[in-house]
């Protein structure tokens, strides 16, 4: 009889979600390259479509409680069990310390997911890894402290920034029970990390790159030409960081004589504000929202646009986008880009040599997408570009070959 493999418990919001395809590119990959995994979700899902990727993973799926009150009987037995934990001293203790300093019933649910999660790991887990550096990674460390075992992370973006100073200071510290590693995908999100960790080294830079075998090559672009109509696309979800209510502006301001059409893909909380806005300023007609999208139709959208417009933004409350997957995307397409220096797109793009990066003000927007509309040779050439660098700074293997070797050595250490 085949022994069970130790799994390693991986703790996400929720399981699948379409917007955050970069997690389940990595952790396909991670079982590809021979890790043993078992996903833990906090919610469950709300799309209604998946990507084909989420169907290549192997680890079963856990669900925990999404809100306590649902299942306080899964709760009681996860917080008895719990007390009679060796760590539970000192993950009570680190719980109320935390709770004083963020009294919201989200720290409170953190825990009672975490004691649930401590009771139901399969007792030869060896360690856990979190996708993200804010609740995901308070539910592993509660838990990790329960079981007496090794955690990582993975940070992002919104978990970066918008995260009290204290909390990223104690996850990043041994002793307050900080994590083993962490790994995040953007230079900008590795430096302000690193500075708040105990040693640099803690926290690595591994950018997400891409699957480069999970997409098409990329077409044969026609050349487009003067007076062709400017077919523009943007994916990502409706909220603030991402900056369609400025976009939307910027089209308003257009010359009359451009002919232009913009889709976007994607849902989210702003989406009838923004709807409302495109009548107000009279461009609707020239919108198509198409909502959520697997990743094929995506691909398609893309192969057949002429621009890919992404205006992202720092929001009010810090919030803003790492480096988006979606733009290495359109780059294997060799679709071109106008996007904004904003975190770490520039990284990736550099303005003028792989793309467009304006300010998000609807003016400079307009501009840009003038601009480009007039010089239909330069975009092509920057497109072609952004594939060469994506071919040969942005694959996917180096980064994912690193995470593999970091995660297998905490495991082994806690064997």
């Amino acid at each position: 009889m085949t022994p069970r493999p130790r799994r390693l418990a991986v703790v996400v919001k929720g399981w699948p979600r379409l917007s955050e395809t970069f997690i389940a590119q990595e952790l396909v990959a991670l079982e590809e390259a021979g890790l043993p995994l078992e996903i833990w979700s906090l919610r469950h899902p709300t799309d209604t479509k998946t990507h084909p990727l989420h169907d290549r993973l192997q680890a079963p799926v856990r669900y925990l409680p999404e809100y306590l009150k649902d299942e306080p009987q899964r709760v009681l037995r996860g917080l008895r069990a719990a007390r009679r934990r060796p760590g539970f001293a000192t993950a009570w203790r680190l719980f109320r310390r935390d709770y004083a300093r963020d009294r919201t019933p989200n720290r409170l649910r953190r825990f009672g997911q975490a004691c649930v999660l401590a009771r139901e790991l399969p007792a030869d887990t060896p360690g856990l890894y979190a996708h993200f550096l804010h609740t995901p990674s308070s539910v592993a460390r509660y838990a990790a402290i329960l079981r007496g075992l090794p955690w990582a992370f993975s940070a992002h973006a919104k978990d970066i920034w918008t995260s009290p100073e204290w909390e990223l200071r104690e996850k990043l510290a041994p002793e307050s029970f900080g994590a083993a590693f962490g790994a995040t995908c953007t230079g900008v999100g590795a430096a302000h990390l690193q500075a708040l960790a105990d040693t640099p080294s803690r926290v690595d830079l591994v950018y997400h790159g891409l699957d480069l075998a999970r997409f098409p090559a990329p077409p044969d672009r026609p050349a487009r030409q003067l007076g062709d109509p400017l077919r523009l696309m943007s994916v990502g979800r409706l909220v603030e960081k991402k900056g369609f209510d400025r976009l939307i502006d910027a089209f308003a301001l257009l010359p009359g004589d451009l002919n232009w059409h913009w889709t976007h893909i994607g849902g989210g909380t702003l989406k009838h504000d923004l709807q409302a806005r495109a009548q107000a300023t009279g461009v609707a007609e020239r919108i198509t929202w198409r909502g959520a999208c697997d990743q094929p139709e995506v691909i398609a959208a893309m192969r057949a646009a002429d621009l890919f417009v992404l205006p992202s933004r720092v929001a009010a409350d810090g919030d803003r986008d790492g480096l988006p997957n979606v733009l290495m995307e359109a780059a294997s397409q060799r679709l071109p880009i106008l996007s904004t220096p904003v975190s770490a797109i520039p990284e990736f793009i550099e303005t003028g040599t792989h793309g467009t990066l304006t300010a998000d003000a609807p003016d400079a927007l307009a501009r840009a997408l003038t601009d480009i509309a007039q010089t239909p040779e330069a975009a092509a050439r920057m497109a072609e570009a952004a594939h060469a660098r994506l071919l040969a700074e942005f694959q996917m293997a180096p980064g994912i070959a690193h995470l593999a070797d970091r995660l297998r050595r905490m495991m082994e250490a806690a064997a």
